[in-house]
């Protein structure tokens, strides 16, 4: 080998080893900086551990919380005694493994996460594109129950990890199971292990058989489907797999097991004592539903957390209105099979604060359906003032013009009156006190149909994709709206074109008096003054002379709408919903009637005007000391419509003096006929008798 061989040989292996040094020192360079990362991370992770509060689990009896009518006064409590903290030594150890077995296998044995669990469920939420899986431990749980909402966020889900660690280190297992055991929602209105042992079991949780405690424990993923009072199939099923789970993890034979499933399930049919002393249940339903949505509280602050909440509540009116649904008289007969349903809600159409309101009739379930609230129905003819009547006036139309009532065809749809008759020509009076069907379908057809779905969302209706047809005009929707929504809406009529955001709460405090969240009033101006007083007008008619007749008090100035919608199966003169929307001056309502579900068994036999309208009056009757005696402002306007309306009157006797001479006329020519008749039928028989007596008298000679 040259040397010039042997010179780059040993240039090339110095190289080599340059380039070994580099990596290694880049290598080491890389290590260190991740472990100075790592521990920086840790760092920081430990100062929010740290530093987060998680004192109040010291107090597992909850505060309760008090809720205020609009005048201040103590209206109900939502009282610690729902909530019936036990110690864990009371807590049978079934009950403990049931939960461990299901909920949190290695509850013992991590330190408050699993991650593989948490692993398991990222990897499932990448494949969805959402978050689907939580993997959540006992500890997380209580987290999240005690201090967070219920968002699935990755956010909220670091804030739950670094919570879930300061409780670790702050409580034992044994605590944290004690705690989680005593805040947990188990269905039925029952918070926590002892409620649930007593309004399911009818006894103390100390109780509990092994069969019954697998049964609670089961209840945990989805109280409300899992229930045995709604559910007794499902339930059981939950229960049998809870016990195999047990004897997975050692904690039970299969011999205990057969035990278990042997053992009848025995329910507690007396009711458990309200959880607001049965005052204003549904009220305060939604006042917990509404401080959840609009305040970003978790269920546990506003149900234990000490709170004041401040609401719009009238006690008078509420009371009124529970009174007529606790009367049957007021409702018409429900089959045995189903009871017929119904909604209420009443608002003030200034402040837009909910006064009163009651979602259902029967027996009242914790945070169940609101129907005052939550239902979705079509609204029927109650529609046509916002998707017709209100555009239409907006755009030059007058109360008396005359409208089509005849048979019309628009590409298929026919819209037909309830009576199935046709009138010719109506005015728009008219149509709105008899609740005419064609005349609004060919008005918005004419002002075209973009007018009337502008008008309806203008009124804070949203508005499905496929209600987008002239059927809108009769509330004709693919989903439907609530009976909250229509007051909302009606509420512009009574306030001058201004509609104000119905809300129940003022304000919250917390348990030391301060302020932590507080009503900002929302309003829209959807139509102008003049308009809403021509409205008003018209549905005070409806009241007066229409068919909202039934819903007529003296002394009161009321206006509204009736409204039903047709069965989904073929039927003469049943229908599906019954509505009312009504106002005075002071306050709107509405009230919706119908079964929860509709079917050839299940419907309402008879048009709204006599149902609907007789709730409303009757709340109103109930609530007369609240109201005033002030008349809506429709002078102007009455002056205006007098001369138009005599005309009218004077057109219409004339039309009907003319029919009466030409009906005489006919009935006259049709008597001298008669007399024509009778006198030749006279002479033919005195001409018969005269040639009997002459053929008599040829006979003689």
């Amino acid at each position: 080998m040259g040397r010039m061989e042997q010179r780059q040989q040993r240039k090339a292996s110095k190289q080599r080893d340059w380039s070994q040094l580099f990596k290694k020192d880049l290598l080491k360079k890389l290590v260190i900086a991740g472990i100075i990362t790592a521990i920086f991370g840790l760092l920081i992770v430990n100062i929010f551990i740290w530093t987060s509060d998680v004192s109040k689990l010291n107090k597992p009896a909850p505060q309760p919380t008090i809720i205020y009518d609009q005048n201040g006064e103590i209206a109900s409590k939502i009282s610690n005694s729902s909530i019936e903290g036990v110690g864990f030594k009371q807590i049978p150890k079934e009950v403990i493994h049931a939960v461990i077995a299901t909920e949190d296998q290695r509850f013992y044995k991590h330190n408050g996460i699993n991650y593989f669990a948490i692993m398991k469920a990222f990897f499932k939420n990448m494949l969805s594109g959402d978050i689907v899986a939580g993997g959540s431990t006992v500890t997380q749980q209580l987290a999240k129950n005690a201090f967070l909402t219920h968002e699935r966020t990755y956010t909220r889900k670091v804030k739950e990890l670094i919570i879930t660690k300061k409780i670790e280190r702050t409580y034992s297992k044994d605590e944290i199971m004690e705690r989680y055991l005593n805040q947990i929602y188990f269905g039925e209105g029952a918070w926590g292990i002892q409620r649930a042992a007593k309004t399911y079991f009818g006894k103390d949780a100390s109780e509990l058989t092994l069969s019954e405690s697998a049964m609670l424990a089961g209840l945990i993923k989805a109280p409300s489907i899992l229930s045995p009072f709604k559910n007794m199939e499902k339930s059981v099923q939950r229960r049998d797999l809870v016990l195999s789970l047990m004897k997975k993890e050692g904690y039970i034979t299969q011999a205990d097991v057969e035990k278990a499933k042997d053992q009848p399930v025995v329910l507690n049919e007396e009711k458990v004592e309200d959880e607001y002393d049965g005052k204003y249940p549904y009220y305060v339903d939604h006042i917990i539903q509404e401080a959840m949505a609009k305040y970003k509280l978790t269920k546990n602050e506003v149900l234990s957390g000490g709170l004041h909440i401040f609401t719009e509540l009238n006690p008078t009116i509420q009371k009124g209105t529970e009174e007529v649904y606790q009367n049957d008289n007021f409702f018409p007969a429900s089959q045995n099979d189903q009871l017929l349903q119904s909604g209420a809600i009443f608002i003030d159409p200034k402040s837009g604060g909910i006064q009163a309101l009651v979602g259902g009739r029967g027996q009242h379930t914790f945070l169940g359906f609101n129907r005052a609230t939550q239902l979705v129905r079509q609204p029927g003819s109650t529609m046509k003032p916002l998707a017709v009547y209100t555009p239409a006036l907006e755009k030059g139309y007058e109360v008396f013009d005359v409208l089509q009532d005849r048979p019309l065809d628009f590409g298929g749809y026919q819209p037909k009156n309830f009576d199935k008759k046709y009138r010719g020509e109506v005015t728009m009076y008219d149509a709105v006190v008899n609740s005419y069907n064609v005349p609004p379908v060919w008005l918005l057809n004419q002002m075209g149909l973009q007018q009337g779905t502008k008008a309806v969302e203008n009124f804070g209706i949203p508005l499905h994709e496929k209600d987008y047809a002239l059927g809108i005009a009769l509330g004709g929707m693919h989903e439907g709206t609530s009976p909250l929504a229509m007051a909302q809406a009606y509420s512009t009529f009574a306030n001058n074109g201004t509609m104000v955001e119905a809300h129940s709460i003022q304000k919250i405090e917390d348990i030391d008096g301060k302020v932590i969240a507080k009503w900002k009033s929302k309003s829209t101006a959807v139509t102008k003054p003049e308009v809403t007083e021509k409205i008003t007008y018209m549905l005070r008619g409806v009241v007066k002379e229409g068919t909202g007749e039934k819903a007529f008090i003296d002394g009161l100035d009321i206006a509204g709408k009736t409204g039903s919608t047709q069965l989904p199966f073929a039927n003469d003169g049943g229908t599906k919903d019954h509505w009312f929307v009504g106002y005075t001056p002071d306050i709107v309502g509405a009230v919706w009637l119908g079964y929860d579900q509709t079917d050839e068994n299940h419907y309402l036999a008879t048009s709204s005007s006599g149902t609907t309208p007789v709730i409303f009056k009757e709340i109103l009757a109930k609530s007369k000391s609240e109201l005033s005696d002030e008349k809506f402002s429709l002078s102007s306007i009455e002056k205006k419509y007098k001369n138009e309306i005599k005309k009218i009157k004077e057109k219409e006797e004339k039309a009907r003096k003319e029919k009466e001479k030409e009906d005489k006329e006919k009935n006259k020519g049709k008597g001298k006929g008669k007399d024509k008749e009778k006198n030749k039928e006279k002479r033919d028989k005195d001409r018969d008798e005269e040639e009997e007596d002459e053929d008599e008298e040829d006979e003689d000679e």
